[in-house]
C-alpha cells in the first residue's frame, strides 16, 4: 500500500432538477429515512441503485429482537415442561401454547427473510 488515501470521484457538476413543493418535501423526507444528502440520495436513485431506508434496518432489528424473545419463552416453557409437568397448567394447555410460540417464531423468521 502506498499509504495515500483513495481518490475520491471528482464531483463538480450540479445538476439541476425542477421539482414542486410537494415533490421537493417528498425527496427530502425519502433522502432523510435513507440517511442521506438530498444529493446522494438523488445520484443513487438515478443511477438505478436500491436506497433502503434506515427505518428499515431499525424494524429489521426489532423483529429480530421479538424473535428471540419468543423464543426465550419457549424455552422457559419447555423447561417448565421438562422439570415442573402437571404442576400449574395443564401440559396439553403449555403445549398448545408452545407449539403458537414455535408457530411465531417461524412467521417471524420468513418475514425477516423476505426483507
Amino acid at each position: 500500500m502506498s499509504g495515500k488515501a483513495p481518490v475520491a470521484r471528482e464531483r463538480n457538476r450540479p445538476l439541476r432538477v425542477v421539482v414542486s413543493v410537494d415533490e421537493r418535501r417528498t425527496i427530502q423526507e425519502n433522502a432523510k429515512a435513507a440517511g442521506l444528502t438530498v444529493s446522494a440520495y438523488l445520484r443513487a436513485v438515478g443511477l438505478g441503485y436500491e436506497v433502503r431506508s434506515v427505518l428499515d434496518h431499525e424494524h429489521v432489528a426489532e423483529v429480530t429482537r421479538a424473535r428471540g424473545d419468543l423464543g426465550r419463552v419457549g424455552g422457559l416453557l419447555k423447561l417448565w415442561l421438562s422439570e415442573r409437568a402437571g404442576e400449574g397448567a395443564a401440559v396439553e394447555d403449555v403445549r398448545a401454547l408452545l407449539e403458537q410460540i414455535e408457530a411465531a417464531q417461524l412467521e417471524v423468521r420468513e418475514k425477516v427473510r423476505s426483507l
